[in-house]
Order: structure tokens, then C-alpha cells, then sequence
């Protein structure tokens, strides 16, 4: 973590291989963030992209550098939520990558699951995948898409609720 904090501080001065360094530490988490929200390859790269260029045009305003993360993110769900307003409907392109290890149950759960997922609507996808991939807190879910905190927890609660029932009774 403390390395982390120098790359950003450095970052912050104008040093872009520390951006870089930054960039690729957090793709990941960003990708499957907006993956999961958008449900599209190519909309999640989009966002991605669109998020680390701003977040690289405006690092020097990011006040704490432990803040970093919970910052980038925060842009990050402002670029998935406007693509919700953008797209009426957007195309189910995710397909769970298997691997040689993989079973055909566990390959047969993951694409169960993430079909229930995606037949959850926008706002909830979105306020799961900001609590699960990006670790928001619910305070932060709510103040990013500015609605009451309890709102927040109880929408999530619902969602959870309705996946967990589709998964039980398909």
C-alpha cells in the first residue's frame, strides 16, 4: 500500500509511468466493474477508457491519495450510469471464459448466474456491481448515485433477494 501512495503522489506531480503503473495495478477491477454494470465488452472497454483519461487529465485534483480507488471508481460509475441513459437496451455480449480446469457444472453456475444478474434491472446491477467489484460502501453507493443511504441497502437487499430466488426456483 505504501508504494501505492508514492506512485500516486508521484502520479498526482504530473509523472505519467506512475499513472501508467497506477492504470495497470486497477484495469482489472475496473473492467469487471463495468462489465458486469454494462454487460458489453466493448461499452465496458469504452468506459474504461473514457474513465482513465479523465481520471489522468484530473489526478491533481484527487485530494488523498488513499482515496484513489474509491475516486477512480466514483468516475467510473458516472460514465456506466450515463451509458444506462444513453442505450435503451444494451446487448448481451458476456460470456464466461473457461478454462481447461473448469468443470462443465461450475461452467453451467457461472453462466446461470450471470444471466440471473443481467435480467436484474440497470440500477440494480449497477448498485451490486459497485458494492461486490469496487467495494463501495453503501454511504459512497449512495452519495455517487445520490440517493438515500437505506435506499441504497435496500435495493441491494432486494436484488440479492431476486437473484437468489431465480437461482433456487429458475
Amino acid at each position: 500500500m505504501k508504494q501505492n501512495l508514492l506512485q500516486i503522489k508521484k502520479a498526482k506531480s504530473g509523472d505519467t509511468e506512475a499513472f501508467a503503473e497506477l492504470y495497470k495495478e486497477i484495469y482489472l477491477d475496473l473492467y469487471r466493474f463495468a462489465l458486469y454494470t454494462l454487460k458489453n465488452p466493448a461499452d465496458a472497454e469504452d468506459a474504461v477508457s473514457e474513465t482513465v483519461m479523465d481520471a489522468f487529465v484530473s489526478i491533481r485534483k484527487l485530494r488523498s491519495e488513499e482515496s484513489f480507488p474509491s475516486w477512480i471508481f466514483q468516475i467510473l460509475s458516472v460514465k456506466c450510469k450515463r451509458r444506462f441513459k444513453n442505450k435503451k437496451t444494451l446487448p448481451e455480449e458476456i460470456f464466461p471464459s473457461a478454462s481447461k480446469d473448469d468443470s462443465i457444472e461450475g461452467y453451467a453456475e457461472i453462466l446461470d448466474l450471470r444471466n440471473h444478474f443481467f435480467h436484474l434491472k440497470d440500477e440494480e446491477r449497477l448498485i451490486i456491481s459497485m458494492h461486490i467489484f469496487a467495494g463501495y460502501t453503501s454511504r459512497e453507493i449512495a452519495k455517487t448515485l445520490h440517493m438515500n443511504e437505506n435506499t441504497v441497502r435496500s435495493k441491494e437487499s432486494r436484488a440479492l433477494k431476486k437473484l437468489a430466488d431465480r437461482l433456487e426456483h429458475p
